[in-house]
């Protein structure tokens, strides 16, 4: 904050004492429980709208007459405005009052919901979706920094047990709620669902949810006869504009490099409005990796420049020298990036409808459920670090499990008993470990602390969507060819028919079990080349895995340097 010999800033801690904001609760005093539900249902609604589009997105096609870059944008376009604004959304918070941003996010999100349900058009739809976004960032953050700065002592393990299997557990169970509704009421009501969630969520925040944050600074301004203080609050634009611009760029590259193309244009095009990328040499998604890993940079070097001249800044770096602060985001990344997906393997390799599929993923969320919201117990015996690293062993061994069973030799349903592992694995880790990242950030600063976790989250899970991507597609084109050659197809034709098996992400493998369209010409051999293609997208997704588990073993690596932090903490 910005000093000289007429203006003193003079920070107020996020007590009554500094605003009319309640303060956090006394370690000893009892919480306010009911809003930790609410909170919970907020967070529940955003992580829901992350994943319960995706089903849905062929019926849009087909409904509102959109093409396929649209249908991706619907997708995209959420994840990367939820991305680019979550920091300076929980920075207002932590200065404007977390309960009222909150408030503020729930009416634009369901206000989106009824646009995006009514919508009739690409356009119309596309700018609901931002809107989502907007909403989303602004309730994330403050669900996370209102729980870390209400509950403390005793009772913060379980709050952040019960925070951390709802956000887990939601995104598991997204396609599976996507499904049901889109099959029995229609598309539309995978955000008409929003409404009376939204409606609910901002009723019972008035009573419910205490008031934190809002602190400002005095500033006092003398002259020759008087001293005259007044309250304000300096903004960070460049901070603001860099930290936005940076997150979209990168999460925008990362999760779009399987679409446009890593390095050269595929055939998909990149149209914006009336904007359109034509470089066939040269894809756009390099270009936004390398603009975004250099607006990290400036970003770090601009906030580091403000903090040393005592000027508000976005982010504050300093927070990265608390040591369970900076390893446990790394191991929150790793994490995030270790989460792997498997619908399209259960419906295109295993044959399942989407609704089986949705139910066979489901019971991850189940698992979370249950083992986030016993965590806490396990967190007074063994420390919250402990639990995050034996949720950790427990993923690691569950990818293993499932990689085994992969094959068509074993029936499909045997995989439940490792999902359900996975998922307690994941209730685990994911509700501790934020636990831990937030254990010594000063409340005032929870919700840019909380945001800044959930922003290295969103990092995580698009790299580790790209290497997935990557490893599948490699997987694909590496082994497929060969099986198909072995019955006897032309290089040339075991080649294209590899690339339309990775293209497709395997949904071309059902037109070759019918016979239909292009399959058609192959005749009796087409159920023949579908047992391959399934063959090698199996092989392609067991390499998704093995991404999977390595990620994860990074995420127990950093989990003992932050169990090195929490100990000396605790020491002195």
């Amino acid at each position: 904050m910005e000093q000289s010999s007429k203006f003193q800033h003079q920070p107020q801690p996020d007590t009554p004492s500094s605003s009319t904001m309640s303060p956090s609760p006394h370690p000893e005093q009892t919480p306010p429980w009911g809003a930790l539900w609410v909170l919970a249902l907020g967070l529940a609604m955003i992580v829901l709208d992350s994943s319960i589009v995706n089903v849905s997105i062929p019926t849009i096609i087909d409904d509102i007459d959109i093409d396929l870059t649209d249908a991706q944008w619907v997708t995209s376009l959420y994840n990367i405005v939820l991305a680019a604004l979550l920091l300076p959304f929980g920075k207002l918070g932590d200065t404007k009052g977390r309960k009222l941003v909150f408030q503020i996010g729930t009416v634009i999100f369901v206000a989106s919901s009824l646009l995006a349900a009514t919508s009739h058009d690409a356009g119309m739809l596309l700018t609901a979706r931002a809107l989502q976004g907007i909403g989303g960032a602004m309730i994330m953050p403050n669900t996370l920094s209102t729980v870390s700065a209400t509950f403390r002592g005793k009772y913060r393990a379980a709050a952040f047990g019960v925070w951390g299997a709802v956000m887990s557990s939601a995104a598991a169970l997204g396609p599976l709620l996507g499904g049901v509704l889109t099959e029995t009421l229609g598309w539309r009501w995978i955000f008409l669902v929003n409404l009376p969630l939204g409606i609910i969520i901002f009723v019972a925040t008035i009573p419910l949810v205490p008031k934190t944050g809002g602190h400002t600074s005095n500033i006092t301004s003398s002259t020759t006869s008087s001293t005259i203080r007044f309250q304000s609050i300096d903004v960070d634009i460049p901070g603001v504009v860099l930290s936005a611009l940076t997150s979209a760029l990168l999460v925008f590259g990362l999760i779009e490099g399987e679409t446009y193309g890593w390095w050269k244009q595929t055939s998909t095009q990149l149209k914006m409005g009336g904007l359109a990328w034509n470089r066939g040499w040269l894809s756009p998604v390099p270009i936004c990796l390398v603009a975004g890993m250099l607006l990290l940079v400036v970003f770090i070097t601009v906030e580091l420049a403000r903090g040393k001249a005592g000027r508000p800044v976005m982010l504050d770096m300093t927070l990265f020298r608390i040591k369970t602060f900076s390893w446990g985001n790394l191991s929150a990344a790793a994490i995030a990036a270790g989460e792997f997906a498997l619908p399209l393997y259960l419906i295109n390799a295993r044959g399942l409808d989407t609704l089986q599929a949705g139910a066979m993923l489901a019971v991850m969320g189940l698992g979370s459920i249950i083992a986030g919201g016993r965590a806490h117990m396990l967190a007074a015996k063994f420390t919250p670090v402990g639990v995050v690293q034996l949720g950790l062993v427990i993923e690691i061994i569950a990818v293993a499990v499932i990689a085994v069973l992969m094959p068509v030799g074993f029936a499909v349903w045997w995989q439940l008993l490792p999902l359900t592992a996975y998922g307690c694995g994941l209730g685990l880790a994911s509700a501790q470990l934020t636990s831990v990242v937030l254990s010594e950030v000063p409340i005032p600063q929870s919700g840019e602390g909380s945001a800044t976790q959930s922003t290295i989250r969103q990092l995580g899970t698009a790299m580790g969507s790209a290497i997935s991507g990557a490893a599948l597609t490699m997987a694909i084109n590496g082994t497929l060819p060969a099986r198909l050659e072995s019955l006897g197809l032309p290089a040339k034709v075991g080649d294209g028919l590899a690339k339309a098996v990775s293209s497709s992400a395997g949904g071309v493998i059902g037109s070759f079990r019918s016979g239909d369209g292009p399959a058609a010409q192959f005749g009796d051999e087409a159920p023949k080349i579908a047992d391959a293609m399934t063959s090698g997208f199996i092989e392609g997704n067991r390499w998704t895995l093995l991404v999977a588990g390595c990620m994860l073993l990074i995420g127990l690596l950093a989990s003992v340097a932050v169990r090195r932090a929490a100990s000396t903490h605790s020491t002195h």
